[in-house]
């Protein structure tokens, strides 16, 4: 029932401030994080929870498949925002295995909407695996191809004039690619990382 939710947030609260009174005094007082989490709107990937992060820690957007569209002023807004006027030093990409999007792009259905949000994801498959809509993936394939897209929207990322300015005004600020397993709770760092030069 939609009521649990508010009945465990009131649980929630009254444990945090049973533990720290000052906690929610302290946290709206304060939003000063080091990193900038753009991740995958999966249910089963929260950055806090994963990264064992307390709220105020990390500054959070998640769209599916954590895709980089440079027309996405949404995704835009959040990182202009994240890099100068909150000062993030690292901006985490993080994919997941068993992305149902990543799934979704490559299966040869079409789905609506999600399709045209989807085609990046199409495109790589094309270029890394000479293959769009193949109905030989194996999960291998589709893990790889989680890795290969991570490290693509970092590209995007790095390439958007939102950071090029950023890093031309000295903005110290890194992008890191990573990927998180769903079987074993793991994050792992795909070696990607873009910075100013």
């Amino acid at each position: 029932m939609i009521g649990d939710l508010l009945a465990r947030n009131r649980a929630w609260s009254d444990a945090r401030k049973i533990e720290r009174p000052d906690y929610f005094q302290r946290l709206a007082n304060l939003q000063r994080p080091e990193y900038l989490w753009i991740g995958c709107s999966d249910s089963r990937v929260p950055a806090n929870v994963i990264t064992g992060l307390e709220p105020g820690e990390v500054f959070v957007h998640r769209n599916v498949a954590n895709l980089i569209h440079p027309t996405d002023l949404n995704m835009l807004s959040v990182v202009e925002f994240a890099v100068h006027q909150l000062g993030v030093k690292h901006i985490i990409i993080c994919g997941h295995y068993g992305c149902g999007g990543v799934r979704a792009a490559v299966s040869g259905s079409r789905l609506g909407l999600i399709d045209n949000w989807l085609q990046p994801i199409r495109d790589i498959s094309r270029t890394t695996f000479n293959c769009q809509e193949c109905d030989r993936w194996t999960d291998a394939d589709l893990d790889r191809l989680c890795e290969e897209s991570v490290k693509a929207q970092v590209t995007r990322l790095a390439s958007t004039p939102t950071m090029q300015d950023a890093w031309r005004d000295k903005k110290d600020v890194a992008i890191h690619g990573w990927i998180y397993g769903l079987h074993d709770g793991l994050l792992s760092d795909l070696t990607c990382t873009v910075q100013a030069r």
